[in-house]
């Protein structure tokens, strides 16, 4: 059997995978994150380890299995961060997680020196705070003292594989989230790290994301209730390994959607999208040989989480009593949009200043309307993600989702109406994360002969067509929602940093 821990914003959500590719369990431990003024996004590095802990165990009693028949460990986690760990491997101080943008400065003083366009060739990636490498610059220059004793940089998954086995490592998909990474020579970028002014000593060594990395040491065995000596695939960013478990392996594999705190779209490819208005940026897979050309808003599931939280901070049930009011009204029929820019805005704008706003507000509009705008404002910005890979000649006629508000049918209506094209719900929506880390273990170890079990390990369910008569609305209303942000970006500028 495989366990693969997904470790995303909110929690690890764990799971047990057998050798035939059937889901036994699943388990969920949340830990905390810290938001605030500034840009601010961090979590504790220990909090992960803990949950990670605890997950495995509960797995090991819910499935009734012995720890000796888990043949591997393989991991799933958010990207773009940073865990500053000293010679010793202990944190010095908390994670600056993918949220986190407060290096605005820095990363201005990367695009002086090397340029944005430059920059986007050689790493798929806009030169952009949200990163890694910008992240390490903030803490050198905000923190010296704190600086001087880090000796290693990791992402959030990095650090719960070298926990388990003592080895520093990373792998490609994770190098490629740090703008740091040369997707050409498949290395640390000597020009980005020294225009940087850091060490490259700082970047772990990058091994292919099925590399066993080491063995379960005594210590962490005896912490998780794991067996001694259990190998570990160190697995891949969670976008990466996500297209793996919604079955996007290769260009044929048409397209899919990740709606958890943050969303995408994406698709696979074997070389990298350069987007001449860089609305998109470009992963390396964790298929060997294939890219993940990827358009990602801050704030997808995250809207429609603090629209919940605002308008039924009370209810039980706030999701369902909230898409229930949506599904009554319409919002951009009647004049009403919402900018998702709730944590400022990655794709397709780059601009961490952007702002979250209602416009058009009108005094018959109610929480109906207003939950309903969040649903439009999230499927107009990911539509623009969408228009980088067709104008680039990737055509999309379909397009798979996963993820936890995948769950409400209202939602992939308005997706399918507002991208016309139809959207189908993977069986396995919520896991695919994991799925997709734990194909990559199995493969690591032999389990699994290739990749290709993806397409046996989730399916698509019956999907929404998009409805003519909304399309054509939609196609007005979007028209609409880009002008709002083009109006409102000099203000966004004008603004403190909140």
């Amino acid at each position: 059997m495989i366990i693969a821990h997904d470790l995303g914003t909110t929690g690890n959500k764990a799971t047990l995978v057998d050798d035939s590719g059937t889901l036994i369990a699943a388990v969920t431990v949340h830990y905390p994150a810290d938001f605030d003024l500034g840009g601010k996004a961090e979590q504790n590095p220990e909090d992960w380890w803990n949950a990670l802990i605890e997950a495995t165990r509960q797995l090991l009693t819910k499935a009734e299995v012995k720890n000796t028949d888990i043949s591997v460990v393989s991991f799933s986690g958010q990207m773009m961060g940073a865990v500053y760990l000293d010679g010793h491997g202990v944190p010095v101080r908390p994670a600056m997680i993918w949220a986190d943008t407060r290096s605005t400065a820095q990363c201005q003083s990367l695009i002086d020196s090397v340029g944005m366009e430059h920059a986007y060739q050689l790493t798929g990636h806009r030169l952009n705070p949200t990163y890694s490498l910008s992240k390490i610059m903030y803490i050198r220059d905000t923190e010296p003292d704190v600086f001087a004793k880090v000796s290693t940089v990791l992402q959030a998954k990095d650090y719960l594989a070298y926990r388990l086995t003592g080895v520093l490592v990373t792998d490609p998909s994770d190098a490629s989230s740090t703008n740091a990474y040369d997707q050409s020579s498949g290395s640390w970028s000597d020009e980005l790290v020294s225009a940087a002014g850091l060490k490259k000593t700082l970047f772990p060594e990058v091994v292919a994301s099925t590399t066993v990395v080491g063995h379960v040491t005594r210590e962490a065995a005896a912490l998780t209730g794991m067996a001694e000596g259990t190998p570990v695939v160190i697995g891949g960013g969670d976008g990466p390994t996500a297209a793996l478990g919604a079955g996007i392996i290769d260009e044929n594999s048409g397209a899919y959607t990740y709606l958890g705190s943050s969303s995408w779209v994406s698709i696979s490819s074997p070389q990298p999208l350069h987007d001449p208005q860089m609305r998109s940026m470009t992963f390396n897979h964790v298929v060997p040989g294939y890219f993940v050309p990827t358009a990602t808003m801050q704030a997808g599931g995250a809207s429609l989480q603090w629209i919940a939280n605002v308008l039924s901070p009370k209810e039980d049930d706030k999701y369902s009593e909230i898409l229930a009011a949506a599904a009554a009204v319409s919002a951009s029929a009647e004049g009403l949009y919402f900018l998702p820019h709730l944590l400022g805005e990655r794709s397709p704008y780059w601009n961490p200043r952007a702002r979250a706003a209602f416009i058009g507000l009108l005094m018959h509009h109610d929480r109906g309307h207003l939950a309903r705008a969040v649903l439009e404002g999230v499927a107009f910005n990911l539509r623009t993600g969408l228009n980088a890979f067709t104008e680039n000649g990737h055509a999309v006629s379909s397009i798979d989702a996963i993820g936890g508000a995948t769950n409400s049918p209202l939602l992939l209506q308005i997706f399918a109406d507002v991208w016309g094209v139809p959207v189908h719900r993977r069986n396995i929506a919520e896991e695919a994360n994991a799925i997709g880390a734990a194909i990559v273990g199995g493969v690591g170890v032999g389990i699994f002969d290739d990749f290709s079990v993806a397409s046996s390990m989730s399916h698509r369910t019956p999907g929404r067509n998009p409805e003519s008569k909304n399309v054509d609305s939609y196609h007005n209303g979007y028209a609409t929602f880009m002008d709002a942000y083009r109006r409102l970006e000099p203000w966004f500028e004008s603004l403190p940093r909140g």
